[in-house]
């Protein structure tokens, strides 16, 4: 039997090539389930009751709903994920011309496993900065493509050429991983380049001079895509992405292979969560608090930048709601105190073909539900008390959990769990759905897994509240 949690789950996927269609694609469901959307350049007049949402570079996305019963200085809880993983990005000029083939220069984003990405089939897809005429004046829109068909690809070399190959697939990131786009002579051929015309350096025009930049190949078949001439594409923030389909796979249909599991899959559970847990006129009724879901972008960088989790937007977002319900300024640190954070970020599943990697009791199932994640380091943000909580909304709700921790002679990865606990002050717990292939072009993740993580999320936003106020720590 078909689970309906994971089918939506693809399709977010599928309508999601990268942080910005993540983005999109979360406006789209928030707008239909009632969601105010809201801007950080104007004054915020919230109400209790109400669920509104913005955005930051159109890469990053908070969304939140004011319980009835919601005063100043209570708490806020929230589910952090983020809508960026590994890729290859656009280079700011792409134009290579070698051996007679047009290639796109890119650069790598995030610690990708790169070898997945040969012999692929390759798009493009992201944002595009148009320049507009209208009514005489000049104006400039932000616009998302993405070309549906396969259009480059990363050829591996030979084993005739490599025979060493098969001991050792070693990446020059520089040299080997440009995408083959086409070759000069079809391109001479077609006359694509004389049929739209470059813009020529130093015409006085003013217009930004794309196609001394890029292939003007490239350029035709984004400008086809958007409806406009390629000299009217003033920049882009592009990456090359996987044309295959997400899908419900696997012999019994218990698996879902996609790119971009991490961290879209959490970016969705959260999501549809709030949503869901908001959607009834009488779900805020009895809310004293606030409940959040926040989708960063970057974390696969560091999160250093103005939209990621290293930003101020949390704290931005935390002090905008509770000062459009009082002028008070003491009371942001009380909420800050009252509120907690999960963090959800994608976790590893047990290998069936590398057993040794995980410690002997920590080795997270697929089908097992959310993982907890602890490391004394603190490169989890988890401790006792944010773990107990967590797993006490899930034995309410008889929903599994798991514990990961990373073995003491390997190198521990990190989320933005750390990074909102130190740079707020929220207590906090690291989880995550457990998955195969994490950081490949093509990964993978239980039906079940995502089923119980939406309703771990959900019950955590329905309960959290009454749950916080029975435990006594700090007094």
């Amino acid at each position: 039997m078909e689970n309906p949690v994971a089918i939506d789950l693809v399709d977010f996927l599928n309508a999601s090539p990268t942080a910005f269609h993540a983005v999109d694609e979360a406006k789209k469901r928030l707008k239909s389930a009632g969601y105010v959307q809201l801007s950080e350049r104007d004054d915020w007049k919230l109400e209790a009751g109400e669920k509104y949402y913005f955005t930051r570079n159109h890469s990053t996305i908070v969304a939140f709903a004011v319980g009835k019963k919601y005063v100043a200085g209570n708490g806020i809880y929230i589910v952090g994920a983020h809508t960026d993983s590994p890729c290859l990005k656009l280079k700011p000029v792409t134009k290579v011309t070698k051996g007679g083939y047009l290639e796109v220069g890119v650069q790598t984003y995030g610690g990708g496993l790169w070898h997945t990405w040969f012999d692929r089939d390759l798009t493009i897809a992201g944002r595009v900065i148009i320049r507009e005429q209208k009514d005489g004046s000049e104006s400039y829109s932000h616009r998302l493509v993405k070309i549906e068909e396969p259009i480059m690809r990363i050829p591996t070399l030979a084993i005739h050429l490599d025979r060493d190959v098969n001991d050792g697939f070693k990446i020059n990131k520089q040299t080997h991983l440009a995408p083959v786009l086409a070759t000069s002579v079809k391109a001479e051929l077609n006359k694509l380049t004389a049929e739209n015309g470059s813009i020529e350096t130093g015409s006085g025009d003013g217009k930004t001079n794309t196609n001394q930049k890029h292939h003007p190949l490239l350029l035709q078949l984004i400008a086809a895509q958007l409806g406009c001439e390629p000299d009217d594409i003033c920049d882009f923030e592009l990456q090359a992405c996987d044309t295959q389909k997400s899908v419900v796979a696997g012999a019994l249909k218990e698996f879902i292979f996609s790119g971009r599991l991490d961290n879209l899959c959490m970016s969705f559970c959260s999501l549809k969560a709030l949503i869901d847990s908001t959607s009834s006129e009488s779900s805020l009724q009895e809310e004293t608090g606030v409940r959040l879901v926040a989708l960063f972008d970057h974390e696969e960088v560091g999160s250093n930048s103005a939209q990621g989790a290293g930003s101020p937007v949390m704290l931005d977002a935390l002090s905008r709601i509770t000062n459009s319900f009082s002028s008070n300024t003491k009371l942001l640190p009380i909420a800050i105190q009252k509120s907690y954070l999960v963090s959800a970020d994608m976790a590893h599943a047990l290998h069936p073909n590398y057993m040794e990697k995980h410690e002997e009791n920590h080795q997270p199932k697929v089908h097992g539900g959310l993982v907890i994640k602890h490391n004394a380091n603190q490169r989890y943000a988890t401790n006792a008390v944010t773990s107990f909580l967590f797993r006490e909304i899930a034995a309410k709700h008889s929903l599994p959990v798991q514990d990961f921790v990373i073995r003491n002679d390997m190198m521990c990865g990190s989320t933005i769990g750390p990074i909102l606990a130190s740079g707020v002050g929220i207590r906090t717990v690291d989880v995550g759905a457990p998955q195969l292939s994490m950081h490949s072009i093509r990964e993978m993740c239980a039906v079940d897994d995502v089923k119980h993580s939406y309703e771990h999320f959900k019950a955590f936003f329905q309960e959290f509240s009454h749950l916080d106020a029975k435990l006594a720590v700090d007094v």
